[in-house]
């Protein structure tokens, strides 16, 4: 069996790994890489295998760094299925179409404008194409084996997000785990990741591989800083991954406000997508910590906005409030429009409540920026600006050692990826010294013999 790092490697972005075995070839995850121009490139550079040529493509979760390439993939002749656990099939139906409006949106806009040094600018893939690759989805149960060619693979639960995995493939008796992304054992919704039993290998991700994150209440830091920012007149203004951040955020807020931490303010979510997530969150009880009513009244505190002209009423809106808007990283979505209405006024406040990769518009506020490029002008930033993790979909260093310490026998080898340069080696040297496995940091395109 063979092991090829096509993704992932030297970045948090671009999950793909390709196992090869007797003719036979599986993809676990399929994503796009995202921050800097550099990576970003990748992704319409020609993958080093042909996608007619791969059986079937085992998706960790919905995530698109992680699912976001399938449209292209199956474009370009990928015919398998796309095996996934139930919530994130429902999630791949919402995320996948619109990445693919986004990237004509892109497109379109660059060829209006005239700044793309291509004539002209196409995109990426499309939501057609994204609609034919939904098509080749197919649901598979937490820890329910099945095969594909000469190997044997299943799902198990990684916490992070609704209905994430970790993957596991057997091949004539060895094992190989893939973690995806792991959560946290106290995730304030998601339930704890399972952890590893007997696996040979293992390729673990890092995205906090040199960090470990603050024994705060996030309540309370949410709320010191929600109450600072109505004080002085302003709206909180909160860029989201629509999928599990936005919810979680939903939640800390709902608390807040039942236990009076914090003036209650209305409360927007200005997205689309986040608004079809959080219906799905409602519908998926059994995978999350929440009961349905728990999440009914949890779900209500916000009033969702859903039409171009709704978005457009709530960008003038100056009164005080929380904002909730995507892209998580600011690279996009509605929350630019946000961004230049309210980054100029010092009452406002932006957070991030999380990973910010470098190359986006996020990465550079939380580092300090005072301007940024937004839709071809520079916005001045004037508002106050904070990031903390205490909300991390991820587990941190101690996390991620623990969940692979809890294996039932230490792996033949570990290979560390899905993270910078220096999270990865620093996790590296505290996988050798902590649990004495056998670890290393693969290579981008590196492949590796599994005996």
């Amino acid at each position: 069996m063979k092991l090829r790092f096509l993704g992932a490697t030297g970045t948090v972005t671009g999950s793909k790994y390709l196992l090869e075995a007797e003719g036979h070839r599986i993809l676990v995850d399929c994503g796009l890489y995202q921050g800097v121009k550099q990576l970003r490139l990748r992704n319409r550079a020609r993958l080093p295998i042909e996608p007619g040529d791969v059986d079937a493509v085992l998706l960790t979760h919905a995530h698109i760094d992680h699912s976001g390439h399938l449209p292209a993939f199956v474009r370009d002749g990928f015919e398998g299925p796309i095996v996934c656990t139930p919530p994130t099939l429902e999630l791949c139906r919402i995320l996948l179409p619109d990445a693919g409006r986004l990237q004509e949106e892109d497109a379109h806009f660059a060829n209006k404008r005239g700044t793309s040094r291509h004539h002209p600018a196409l995109p990426l893939y499309t939501e057609e194409d994204a609609a034919k690759a939904i098509e080749q989805l197919s649901a598979l149960a937490f820890d329910r084996w099945a095969d594909v060619g000469p190997f044997r693979y299943r799902l198990r639960p990684a916490g992070h997000i609704l209905g994430a995995a970790s993957v596991e493939v057997e091949h004539r008796g060895r094992r190989i785990l893939f973690s995806g992304d792991l959560g946290t054992d106290d995730d304030l919704l998601m339930h704890p990741p399972v952890a590893p039993e007997r696996p040979d290998w293992v390729v673990i991700e890092s995205t906090y591989g040199d960090r470990l994150h603050e024994a705060v209440d996030p309540l309370a830091v949410l709320a010191e800083v929600l109450t600072r920012t109505i004080e002085r007149g302003g709206v909180l203004l909160i860029p989201s991954f629509a999928v599990g951040r936005t919810q979680a955020m939903l939640y800390c807020l709902h608390e807040i406000f039942r236990q009076g931490m914090a003036p209650a303010v209305p409360v927007h979510v200005d997205s689309p997508m986040a608004t079809d997530v959080t219906q799905l969150f409602r519908r998926s009880s059994e995978y999350h910590r929440l009961s349905a009513e728990a999440c009914e009244s949890v779900c209500a505190i916000a009033h969702y906005t859903r039409s171009p002209d709704e978005s457009k009423r709530l960008v003038e809106r100056a009164a005080p409030g929380v904002v909730i808007s995507a892209s998580g990283m600011a690279s996009g979505g509605r929350v630019l429009h946000h961004l230049k209405a309210r980054g100029p006024v010092a009452r406002n406040t932006i957070l991030f409540p999380g990973f910010q990769a470098p190359g986006t518009r996020g990465d550079a506020l939380v580092h300090g920026a005072k301007r940024v490029k937004i839709h071809g002008a520079q916005i001045p930033i004037e508002a106050e600006v904070l990031q903390f993790d205490v909300l991390s979909a991820h587990a941190d260093q101690a996390g991620l050692v623990a969940w692979l310490g809890r294996a039932e026998a230490a792996p033949r080898e570990v290979f560390v990826t899905h993270g910078e340069p220096v999270p990865a080696d620093t996790l590296r040297r505290e996988i050798q010294d902590q649990l004495g496995y056998a670890v290393r940091v693969p290579e981008y395109l590196e492949t590796v013999e599994l005996d």
